[in-house]
């Protein structure tokens, strides 16, 4: 596996390549969801959808500062395009009228996409700092579990989920999740273990993992 925690590099090709998979996949799910007559939940889905691929821009073209690979690119890219298709398709075929569901659904969107990005912006920020070069950043949202930034795509993929009204969409945050707790934070904290050693082992023993005061 090629190691891409810690090494900075533009990688501006395999990044674009990611994105544009995943426009794609939005510009299918528009075309799913933007029928006549456009339901409040279609236009919530379609908000969702391209709200999330803003803000996956925003993190693939600037908050992102590690090299990004093309196996990377190859294996998020498609995810992405699946997700965004397969959560239009479902959400095209509800039939249930609009109600506190759906209300709950966009709320816990809300709340995930706040806590991924949100969390991103207060590392990038402290990160800016010279004086901080080198460290690990432990503060603001890192506060609430180690890797929250994953935490919140499972609430928000849980909030776009659930505004499907379809059972089968649960499969995704359910694979998400899994993907966090049995590959990816495993695999960064090793590279954070390494890197920070005692500093890493503090954080570790004081904050929860993924789901805040849970696990």
């Amino acid at each position: 596996m090629q190691r891409v925690h810690g090494e900075r590099d533009a990688s501006i090709l395999p990044r674009l390549a990611m994105v544009g998979m995943h426009l794609v996949g939005v510009l299918v799910a528009t075309w799913l969801l933007a029928s006549d007559p456009l339901s409040p939940r279609r236009v919530a889905l379609l908000a969702c959808a391209w709200i999330y691929f803003l803000r996956l821009l925003a993190t693939g073209l600037w908050l992102l500062k590690r090299r990004v690979g093309w196996a990377e690119a190859f294996q998020v890219g498609p995810f992405l395009l699946v997700i965004q298709v397969s959560l239009a398709w479902l959400g095209a075929r509800a039939t249930a009228p609009w109600g506190p569901v759906d209300t709950l659904a966009l709320v816990l969107y809300g709340l995930g996409s706040f806590l991924n990005t949100g969390s991103e912006l207060q590392r990038k920020a402290w990160k800016s700092h010279a004086e901080h070069e080198g460290r690990l950043y432990t503060g603001g949202l890192f506060r609430l579990s180690m890797h929250v930034n994953y935490f919140g795509d499972v609430v928000l993929f849980s909030g776009f989920a659930l505004l499907t009204r379809s059972l089968w969409a649960w499969l995704i945050p359910a694979i998400m999740l899994a993907g966090f707790v049995f590959v990816h934070i495993p695999t960064l904290d090793k590279y954070l273990q390494s890197r920070y050693g005692d500093e890493f082992a503090e954080w570790q023993r004081r904050t929860k993992k993924l789901v805040p005061f849970v696990y």
